[in-house]
């Protein structure tokens, strides 16, 4: 699936339609957001992150790589990969012990392998004005997942 973004509200809409899709219980959940620098991908997480239910500041991981929330509907950890130089990097970040919650990843070309274990990518590119948003469900839960967004245009 494919959505022009006008501006950074139509990106902020579409994170609050991914999140009125997504199960009340995060638990499990991989996200990737693909895009070049300046693409949408963290004004995209932060809206995420607060139609999730946070509340303050959503401050951009790229120096502490993880930036965990904690919430009622379970934990998110925000995760920026664009420092990481390989993907064993991964195991030192605690990769593993991030699966109790969503985990909303940034620059996830930094480590391949991790398509092999999401649910879903999002890749977000310049397009015209605005952006473009291109969805891919990436396990059988985020085709289903995909299947109960709202992609009418915005």
């Amino acid at each position: 699936m494919r959505l022009y973004l006008g501006d950074e509200a139509a990106t902020q809409a579409l994170a609050r339609r991914l999140k009125a899709a997504l199960p009340a219980e995060l638990e499990g959940w991989t996200i990737l957001l693909e895009g070049e620098l300046g693409a949408g991908k963290s004004t995209f997480a932060r809206a995420l992150i607060h139609a999730l239910g946070h509340a303050g500041p959503v401050p951009s991981p790229t120096y502490t790589l993880v930036e965990p929330y904690t919430l009622g509907s379970g934990s998110i950890y925000h995760i920026d990969l664009y420092r990481v130089s390989s993907e064993d990097e991964l195991e030192f970040l605690g990769w593993g012990e991030l699966d109790d919650g969503l985990r909303l990843v940034e620059w996830p070309d930094r480590a391949p392998g991790l398509a092999d274990v999401a649910d879903l990518r999002i890749r977000l590119a310049y397009e015209g004005d605005g952006r473009a948003a291109e969805f891919f469900g990436l396990s059988q839960k985020g085709r289903e997942l995909l299947a109960r967004v709202d992609f009418s245009p915005l």
